[in-house]
């Protein structure tokens, strides 16, 4: 198996068949932890009176999002930045495109207050600072020593958020002990634990393909290595969307691109030896669009609070688009102009107009005696 720190790999038809049976296996774990993990979650947030959605913002998030943790460490390691800075920011467009997206055509989500107030505007605000962290090309030690200072201010304001919701719910019954406790924490446990494996036989196989067709590391990061490292989140968020658990389920979304910008970001540019350069190309496209999409999370979660299936189905869309740019960017295709204006011209502000005054409306009837 070739990892992400191989050259242009040369897969052999053996090679080959044991890089599709591990893909294959990696997803049946994704599958089978993903299940482990959002049912022992929510076993436990009943067991300590904590609300589904902390525990989404914070066990479930954090803990789906360590493989591209992982990853980017690795690959900063490895002196491959394009992936490092691009398993980031298009981990984060991916959370919010294609998970939402997928989610809420499934089942429509129902986003809780905590979230709207300040949750999602602190992912705005986190990837506004993104963009003036890499200004200067990089981000450096003390870029990185600055976001893991905030994770750690924002952990201790879900604990405090915890203990509040603790305090006033006198009447929470005690949950299960002994054993019970010990198997939902080994389902956590072992579920994580799962996706983060199959995560990586997926991802590892994924790049063994694109690495043969010569494809760059800043698009494998913001493509391949994104999406494959954000499986975790995709079969959590679907799976606790099918079970009911809809505040784990866009928690864990929001919780993760928090948590990849100041933990997997900030320990990224604290530990590599010379901090994560970021290519020109990010900083003046796929960064404003994580920012982007990220501003466009308070209008379609204001609205109702409920991200609807048209919502859900506006946010897969832009995935495509995202991702058909990125491809015929890479291969310099003769349609890259005319599909670029069409959607800086056309879907843009057809998409921002439509928010806008769907927002407008829920505010109208907010404040209607």
């Amino acid at each position: 198996m070739v990892i992400l720190a191989s050259g242009t790999s040369r897969v052999g038809t053996k090679g080959l068949i044991m890089t599709i049976v591990m893909f294959l296996a990696g997803l049946l774990l994704l599958i089978i932890g993903a299940e482990g993990l959002v049912r022992g979650a929510s076993r436990l947030a009943a067991r300590f009176g904590m609300s589904p959605l902390i525990i989404g913002l914070t066990v479930v998030a954090f803990g789906t999002s360590s493989p591209e943790l992982a990853v980017s460490l690795k690959a900063a390691v490895d002196d491959q930045a394009g992936i490092a800075m691009g398993n980031v920011v298009g981990s984060n467009v991916f959370n919010v495109l294609f998970i939402l997206g997928v989610s809420a055509l499934i089942v429509p989500l129902t986003v809780a207050h905590q979230l709207i107030r300040f949750d999602i505007p602190l992912m705005v605000g986190l990837s506004l600072l993104v963009l003036l962290l890499v200004l200067d090309g990089s981000v450096g030690r003390f870029d990185g020593g600055l976001l893991v200072v905030g994770l750690g201010a924002y952990l201790l304001f879900l604990f405090r958020q915890s203990r509040r919701e603790l305090s006033a719910d006198s009447h929470v019954e005690p949950g299960p002990e002994g054993a019970r406790l010990v198997s939902n924490l080994a389902y956590v446990l072992g579920g994580l634990g799962m996706l983060v494996l199959g995560s990586r036989w997926l991802v590892d196989g994924a790049v063994v393909f694109a690495q043969a067709l010569g494809v760059s590391d800043q698009v494998i990061g913001l493509t391949i290595i994104a999406a494959g490292t954000s499986l975790p989140e995709v079969v959590t968020s679907i799976v606790a969307a099918l079970r009911g658990e809809r505040d784990i389920a866009v928690g864990n979304v929001v919780g993760s691109n928090v948590f990849n910008i100041l933990g997997v970001l900030g320990l990224t540019g604290l530990l590599a030896p010379t901090g994560i350069a970021v290519p020109v190309a990010m900083v003046g496209f796929d960064i404003p669009v994580m920012i982007a999409v990220a501003v466009a999370c308070l209008p379609i979660c204001f609205t109702g609070g409920v991200i609807s299936r048209w919502e859900g189905g506006v946010l897969f869309a832009y995935y495509l688009a995202y991702t058909l740019y990125l491809i015929l960017a890479a291969t310099h295709h003769d349609a890259l102009p005319v599909f670029s204006v069409t959607m800086l011209y056309f879907a843009l502000p057809l998409t921002a107009l439509t928010l806008a005054v769907l927002a407008l409306q829920e505010r109208h009837r907010g404040i209607r005696p």
